[in-house]
């Protein structure tokens, strides 16, 4: 007689109907969502000033400016620079190169040539209008410039408008190379895991899909003024949900193999795999979205930005790993797996006894729980101290914020010429600081300008940028009179430094005390001062920010546990793991990488992916441990529940670091650092707080880590056998407690 396997008839509709629908919904999305890819750049920014607070005073100082216009222009410096002095005849070409930079149209009068007081340069500033495409006109002035200046000259075209158009070319990588690099490592990887063709195919549709209607999802939300989105926040959507989705996946497959193991109906295990994964992922998912809306607290609005953004792709990678994936699974059931199809085990082997938690396991997870469960304390407390030596780093990192000349990480002919202006000229021509004064006060305010350290020339505008000169040195027609806009003028200011250098910021905000003794309702603002403004508001948000995203995890951490005590102590391990990864990253960013410093929003953003995405891994150990509790009891539970999902949770840390890792294609080094932290923080997470530090704390308090619950059955002490050192230790296979 024939033996039935176990299995019940599942309905039609739900077999093939529902799976084929959720697919063919999915389809329609990527097919929609997919070309709106390449369209992200309409809604995109990366114009530093657009993400100040309102309230800054360098945004209000650029608002005064904005009245005195009448065109949105930044202006573009262009350097014509000579290994010796200028000859006559060579004055005279870089003369005609003026007529040749009016006739490209790219904005008002241009402005020089200005020869420098060593006569080996000149410099013209041409305006350039926003509206057209900054990164076209700059190349095409490059072009110009390089053809018709004298012949063995180097020519360089910078300021404002030329580092935002290298800064944007920079950004170019995401929307091809750092999807392909992301995709790749992570096909590799679950290659590697699974030993199977199709099930990574699966899991990659997945996470593409989820790609794709996320992108939907933020274009929408940017095109109706909802957000503002940079180039910065589009590369992070990007692996955020490709990592998200895929440690998603890896969860939920675990989970269906292993009941495929107790049944021969797929569509079955497809269900009970989905119950017995939708609490954790749902769990994980709604950590690190309302973690990453707690940014909307963030006075910046490029922190307030990626908030919406990248919960968006969480949001959309949790969909898809909860419908599309369960789908393809019910539709491919064991061939997914092929060519090591699980195979149906005897129920004798279904539900293991557990003694000591250990039973059945083999491998690196059977020693790590051993080790676990012979010495915990030791274990738990030797990982505590090797995260505080790591944390002490933390001391070494300078996030100040950097350069914007040190942003870009390759060659760049704008950084290239803001050297050339500093050798030549004063260094901060080109980005002038703007001071919006009283009219009454204004000769009072320029004199005071002047006379503060660190300020080359100063001189009153006319509307829009036009220079007022007075006495012989008037040209004929020249404007004598300053431009008045509800009785404010502007002053600009020249600066001896470099305007995006740490030395220029020390001069604004002694420029700001100087001026406002002479007229409290002054402002300064311009590059330096928006630069200045952006560090101290990310300063001011960290300190903000973290507690409530510290107080959010703790919540759902609590009514996912029902317990007080194993919150605390998680999300305690998380922060010093965080602590550690931004030690070693501190020494690693200035002793191997030499960078000068750290963009002063590094912290924030290192903080809650770190602790939002560190704190997933944690939920899914900690729901398996507390499931297996409840049958076995809290010890042997721990040492189940990390057995069965070690594999799991570690490719999934490894897959979450090599698509973070891939951020590092970029050459900005914001992103270079943001994907060295996270890579590194979330390997250490994997593989010490999760896998020993949090096993081994549990361990040794047994069931007190569920206080003040008490799942699970009782353990009496002598249940758990001590060696001679009064460390617990486990008991042989089939041993029966007394």
């Amino acid at each position: 007689m024939k033996q039935k396997h176990p299995g019940t008839r599942v309905p039609f509709w739900l077999r093939w109907l529902v799976p084929v629908l959720l697919v063919v919904t999915w389809l329609a999305i990527a097919g929609v969502g997919g070309p709106t890819f390449g369209r992200l750049e309409e809604v995109s920014s990366n114009d530093q000033a657009s993400f100040l607070p309102s309230g800054a005073e360098a945004t209000e100082a650029r608002d005064w400016r904005e009245k005195f216009r009448d065109s949105d222009e930044i202006p573009a410096v262009v350097i014509v620079e000579s290994d010796s002095a200028f000859t006559p005849a060579q004055l005279g070409e870089a003369a005609v190169l003026k007529g040749t930079l009016e006739e490209l149209q790219a904005g008002s009068a241009v402005i020089g040539p200005i020869p420098s007081e060593d006569g080996m340069a000149v410099q013209f500033v041409v305006p350039i209008a926003t509206s057209g495409e900054v990164k076209g006109i700059v190349q095409e002035l490059r072009d110009e410039v390089q053809a018709a200046a004298p012949e063995g000259m180097q020519t360089f075209v910078t300021g404002p408008a030329g580092l935002s158009a290298d800064l944007v070319s920079a950004f170019a990588g995401i929307d091809g190379i750092l999807l392909l690099v992301a995709l790749a490592a992570v096909f590799i990887i679950l290659l590697i895991v699974y030993r199977s063709l199709l099930l990574p195919i699966a899991v990659l549709f997945t996470s593409v899909f989820a790609l794709c209607a996320a992108i939907l999802l933020v274009f929408g939300m940017a095109k109706l003024g909802w957000i503002q989105l940079s180039g910065q926040s589009q590369g992070i959507l990007s692996i955020l949900v490709i990592g998200a989705a895929t440690d998603y996946a890896l969860l939920y497959v675990a989970r269906f193999r292993e009941a495929l193991t107790r049944t021969t109906n797929r569509t079955e295990a497809v269900l009970t795999a989905w119950k017995a994964s939708f609490e954790p992922i749902l769990a994980s998912g709604a950590t690190v979205i309302i973690a990453l809306l707690c940014l909307l607290f963030s006075d910046l609005n490029s922190n307030r930005a990626l908030g919406p953004v990248a919960a968006a792709g969480i949001l959309c990678s949790l969909f898809a790993a909860l419908t599309l994936l369960p789908a393809l699974m019910a539709l491919l059931g064991r061939a997914a797996f092929w060519p090591f199809r699980p195979k149906l085990l005897p129920e004798t082997e279904r539900e293991p006894q557990l003694v000591t938690g250990l039973e059945g396991q083999k491998g690196l997870w059977r020693a790590t729980g051993s080790l676990v469960s012979r010495r915990p304390r030791t274990v738990w407390v030797a990982s505590v101290l090797l995260l505080l030596v790591a944390s002490a780093g933390i001391l070494q990192l300078k996030a100040n914020g950097v350069p914007q000349t040190d942003v870009i990480l390759t060659a760049s002919n704008a950084v290239d010429g803001q050297d050339a202006l500093a050798r030549h000229f004063d260094a901060g021509s080109g980005s002038p600081v703007v001071i919006v004064a009283d009219e009454a006060k204004a000769q009072d305010v320029l004199v005071e300008t002047k006379a503060t350290d660190g300020v080359g020339d100063a001189y009153l505008l006319a509307d829009g940028s036009v220079p007022i000169t007075s006495g012989a040195a008037a040209a004929p027609g020249a404007p004598t009179a300053p431009g008045v806009r509800d009785g404010k003028v502007l002053i600009n200011a020249t600066l001896n430094y470099a305007a995006d250098s740490n030395d220029a910021e020390t001069v604004v905000v002694k420029l700001r005390e100087n001026v406002k003794a002479v007229d409290d309702g002054a402002l300064v603002g311009g590059v330096t001062a928006t630069a200045l403004d952006t560090n101290t508001t990310a300063r001011r948000d960290l300190v903000t920010i973290i507690p409530v995203v510290l107080a959010v995890i703790l919540v759902i951490l609590m009514l996912l546990l029902r317990s007080v005590l194993a919150p605390v102590l998680l999300v305690a391990s998380v922060v010093l793991s965080y602590a550690a990864a931004m030690g070693v990253s501190a020494l690693v960013f200035n002793h191997i990488f030499g960078f000068p410093g750290a963009d002063a929003t590094v912290p924030l953003f290192g903080f809650v992916f770190l602790v939002a995405l560190g704190v997933d891994y944690n939920i899914f150990l900690m729901s398996r441990v507390r499931e297996e509790s409840l049958k076995h009891g809290t010890r042997p539970g721990i040492l189940r529940g990390l057995g069965v999902t070690g594999g799991v949770i570690t490719s999934a840390g490894v897959v979450l670091a090599a698509t973070f890792a891939a951020l590092g294609v970029i050459p900005i080094m914001f992103l270079v650092q943001l994907a060295f932290i996270v890579a590194f923080g979330v390997l250490l997470d994997t593989v010490l707080v999760r896998s020993l530090l949090v096993p081994a704390l549990s361990y040794d308090l047994g069931r007190r880590i569920w206080w003040p619950g008490k799942p699970g059955k009782p353990e009496p002490d002598l249940a758990v056998p001590r060696d001679a050192a009064g460390s617990p230790e486990p008991e042989p296979e089939g041993a029966v407690r007394r």
